[in-house]
């Protein structure tokens, strides 16, 4: 995209945080840390500036002397001004050092006086500014700082490029920093060292959007609002700063539908060029921003005979994107259409959707610009924005759907049927689809400030009640009211009484209230004649009766199942299909419950369904962690936890899931984070049930990362919660083989046995195979610890096999694990073979690293005395343990490569290793490690 230059951010501080810049951040600060220079580059806005002055910050600190300059477009003509920002404070530190020619020439060319000019001087100057880099370096490590490079004076450039391409192993860093708008980078990646490091910004990702506006203040944003700040910011920070500033600014807020107010300083950076276009194009631009997928098919539908020379003129002056991508109008920044849009006069507005109204071939499209064009209620126009918001809705759209039932209700004359806050109320229930919970609960309390009909206000309630989510504490006075509104009516009744159950569940951990109140929501439906809702309630008795371990669970599953249903059920993160997929997931049912499950992701997906997305992408994610599939889970559990907390939508349980994920195929540091932040978020909202879960999270993070008094610490807790939750299906939390683990290794085997016994109790009563092996597995650990050896390894042996015949591949390597550290008497490095394979299998990499880990720490028998000359061996007593494994290697024949996979490290670590060894054993090559090996001193 080519944007003209005044159509750009000032040359001004940007936000002081660094947001959504992690990895690049990390690129170019690895790379300073190894002596070498980077360049960071990209469009106007997009948070160069902010980043080189963080990095400036950090490795200004470790710099002896730290150069800087700037400059701006009008400076730009300047020649060698660059240059006498960088040296102007420092040339008199250095100016003795340099040879006489080329301190003449430097300070003529840094002070104006003289005529020094890179024609008559030119080598002089080049050396100069050489001779002064050197000069600092040998005081100390240099930075050099250079912002906005594209406006430095071509003079400098050239000097600076000269003496980068020179400066080979001196101590001097350059951190630089370019506009450009595509990847013409290169020519002042040429003014840096050849070694440097061109890092390319990009637009920032809708949450990371929302984060940078919730930094700089402008919190309480819709996330429907935020998500249209993203849209038109096209991901740039400063145009969404000023977005958002303008938005707080503004004493009435954008209703749905309606553009955001785009303040004068965005304006302002195209409407110099709009005052360029002939009103006619200008004319031809406003219908096309004003259009969802302009095409010149359409905007000659809508009346611009001349829109191809226009849209030419438009895109000369560079408002109109000029590659040839499709038959679509693309503006060159999202902006530019809203800027557009906003400066137009209101009639001018509503005349170019009146004309798209019968133009656009798309009946949702047609029904937007029709409202879009039409002041006041107008009881016709209603009725087709609620037909086009059905549409909508049928084609998972929910987002879409909402924004037309508003428009719809704003249209809606107040005596009509139905009424405009019914019409509000079914916008709120696609807004909470579409995941636009803060959206859905202002639409509901607006409409109680007046809603007098008793079924309306209930169904308003209910809507606060759902956009709560798992912090119901906060709704608490919300169910007397709605008991009161609600009176004798079942339909209504049903619909409290199965929050009630979630309340009960959540907030109170009491099952048997939260069974009994599902069962009598279901009761009261079922004699409403509400089919959707008595389905809804039975799905959610038959999830507690599974948590419970109750025997009725399978027959309720039948019953929520059994036909008539109702396709919103269906497919319902609440509904069947889920309590289905829970029943097999925890019956060890692993293919049925993927297959479930991904035809459940698949179906809401097409629905747009965000909410239920959400939680099935968890679903799919956990089915292939229990399959020992880490990496793809690690990917799905990571994509939940980026919707939830995009949406606001199951933030706790997705971040316990990607906890698991990440302890398991990721970072165990991030596992530990996110587990103890989930605990935290769960504490505040009173919802024990997941506050069990985040510390299941926790405590298996702990055990990974080797912190066994503190996995102890948490799962205890966790036995503590669900012992008070009335839990007793030891597969809905999988941690009590876990804890027995911890607790044998911090020498607590009675306890360890006492939870193995009472848990094997219930996996027998339900049939929970993969637990009873896994409780094995830890009874196995405590046998070994209590001296039984041959029993354990015997035990073990079982458990490996019965896991691996169940599918649940991780759970086969941890057992493959346990097996092989228990036959450390063994000698060789290959008996950690097996668990290192079924590790690698399942790219559970915490876990491999625990495997390579053992591996290196056990001491390694020599060969036999017959293979080795006795000097051979004498010689590697001085050695470490990894050095002696690497030189008795080597002593054999082996490459380094086949050492790696031999010792399950790196191959530069053998390098490494085998530079000591040389230096110890006083030799110079593997030739002479071999000589050793044959009795001859080298």
């Amino acid at each position: 995209m080519t944007v003209p230059r005044d159509f750009q951010e000032p040359a001004r501080c940007r936000p002081d945080l660094v947001i959504g810049r992690d990895e690049l951040f990390g690129q170019a600060r690895e790379q300073l840390a190894r002596g070498r220079s980077v360049l960071l580059h990209g469009p106007a806005g997009i948070g160069k500036s902010t980043v080189l002055r963080a990095l400036a910050t950090e490795y200004g600190e470790t710099a002896h002397t730290v150069l800087r300059c700037s400059a701006t477009e009008s400076e730009s003509h300047l020649p060698f001004l660059a240059l006498a920002d960088l040296f102007g404070l420092v040339l008199d530190d250095v100016s003795d050092k340099l040879p006489a020619a080329q301190r003449t020439a430097l300070e003529s060319a840094l002070t104006g006086r003289g005529e020094s000019t890179l024609q008559r001087d030119g080598l002089a100057l080049r050396l100069a500014v050489l001779s002064v880099l050197r000069a600092l370096a040998a005081e100390g490590p240099v930075l050099v700082v250079a912002d906005d490079m594209q406006w430095l004076d071509p003079a400098s450039l050239e000097l600076l490029g000269f003496a980068a391409r020179r400066l080979g192993d001196i101590p001097v860093r350059m951190l630089c920093a370019v506009r450009t708008d595509g990847p013409e980078y290169d020519r002042h990646l040429r003014v840096l060292p050849p070694d440097s490091l061109a890092v390319r910004f990009h637009p920032l990702t809708r949450a990371q959007t929302a984060a940078l506006l919730d930094h700089r203040g402008y919190t309480g944003l819709q996330r429907s609002t935020v998500r249209d700040i993203h849209r038109t910011s096209g991901g740039n920070p400063f145009y969404a700063l000023e977005l958002g500033r303008a938005l707080t600014e503004s004493p009435v807020p954008p209703r749905p539908g309606d553009p955001l107010p785009v303040p004068t300083s965005l304006r302002a950076l195209v409407l110099s060029r709009l005052e360029m276009l002939s009103a006619e194009a200008r004319r031809t631009l406003l219908v096309a921003s004003a259009g969802a997928r302009p095409t010149p098919a359409l905007l000659h539908a809508a009346g611009r005979g001349d829109a191809e020379a226009e849209m030419a003129q438009a895109a000369a002056l560079g408002l109109l994107a000029t590659e040839a991508e499709g038959p679509a109008v693309r503006f060159a920044h999202p902006l530019i259409s809203a800027a557009l849009y906003a400066e137009a006069p209101a009639q001018e507005r509503r005349d170019a959707h009146r004309a798209l109204s019968t133009a656009a071939s798309d009946p949702i499209e047609r029904a937007r610009h029709l409202a879009l064009a039409t002041n006041g209620t107008d009881p016709e126009v209603a009725a087709r924005l609620a037909e086009a918001a059905a549409l909508a809705r049928d084609r998972g759209a929910p987002s879409m759907a909402a924004s037309l039932g508003l428009l719809s209700a704003r249209h809606t004359p107040a005596d009509s049927v139905p009424a405009p806050d019914v019409r509000r109320l079914a916008a709120a229930e696609d807004a909470i689809t579409a995941g636009e919970l803060d959206l859905a609960r202002d639409i509901a309390r607006d409409v109680l400030t007046r809603a007098t009909v008793p079924a309306d206000r209930v169904r308003a309630w209910i809507i606060v009640i759902d956009t709560a989510g798992h912090a119901m504490t906060e709704v608490d006075a919300v169910f007397p009211q709605a008991l009161a509104d609600a009176g004798d009516d079942p339909e209504l009744l049903a619909l409290i009484r199965y929050q009630l159950a979630w309340r009960a569940l959540l907030v109170e951990g009491d099952f048997d209230r939260a069974r009994a109140e599902a069962a009598r929501s279901a009761a009261l439906a079922e004699r409403a004649g509400d089919r959707y809702n008595e389905l809804m309630a039975l799905a959610f008795q038959a999830q507690i009766e599974t948590l419970m371990g109750h025997p009725d669970a399978p027959a309720t599953i039948k019953r929520a199942l059994k036909e008539p249903q109702d396709p919103r059920v269906a497919c319902h993160h609440n509904g069947a299909g889920y309590s289905r997929f829970r029943w097999l997931i925890m019956s060890d049912q692993l293919p049925e419950a993927r297959a479930t499950v991904t035809a459940l992701l698949r179906e809401v997906r097409r629905r747009g369904s965000v909410e239920s997305e959400v939680h099935f992408l968890r679903g799919v994610a956990e089915t292939e962690l229990r399959s020992g599939h880490c990496g793809r889970a690690l990917d799905l559990a990571r994509e939940s936890l980026m919707m939830a907390r995009d949406t606001g939508i199951g933030e706790v349980a997705s971040a316990v899931l990607a906890s698991f994920a990440e302890a398991s195929g990721g970072n165990v540091d991030r596992a530990l984070d996110l587990a103890r932040e989930a605990v935290d978020h769960a504490e505040e909202n009173g919802d024990q049930m997941y506050e069990s879960r985040g510390l299941t999270a926790l405590g298996y993070a702990q055990l990974v990362a080797g912190d066994a008094q503190g996995a102890v610490r948490s799962l205890r807790r966790v036995r503590e919660l669900e012992q008070g939750l009335g839990i007793t299906d030891p597969a809905r939390g999988r941690w009590q083989g876990d804890l027995a683990e911890a607790l044998v290794r911090i020498g607590e085997t009675g306890e360890a046995q006492d939870v193995i016994d009472v848990t094997r109790v219930n996996a027998l009563r339900l049939g929970r195979e993969s637990v009873l092996a896994v409780l094995d597995r830890a009874e196995a650990l405590v046998r070994a610890a209590r001296g039984e050896h041959d029993a354990a390894l015997v035990q073990l042996t079982s458990v490996q096999d019965r896991l691996a015949k169940l599918g649940h591949g991780l759970e086969e390597a941890r057992a493959a694990f346990a097996l092989a550290q228990l036959r450390t008497r063994r000698p060789g490095p290959t008996s950690y073979d097996e668990a290192a394979r079924l590790f690698r299998r399942c790219r559970a990499l915490p876990w491999l690293r625990q495997v390579e880990a053992a591996a290196l720490d056990r001491p390694v028998e020599p060969e036999p005395a017959h293979t080795l000359a006795p000097d051979g061996l004498e010689s590697l007593e001085g050695l470490a343990s990894m050095e002696r494994q690497v030189a008795a290697l080597v002593m054999e024949g082996a490459t380094n490569r086949e050492i790696a996979a031999r010792l399950f490290i790196s191959v530069k670590t053998v390098e490494a290793t085998l530079t000591r060894v040389y230096r110890k054993l006083g030799i110079r090559s593997r030739v002479d490690i071999v000589r050793l090996a044959a009795g001859r001193r080298p």
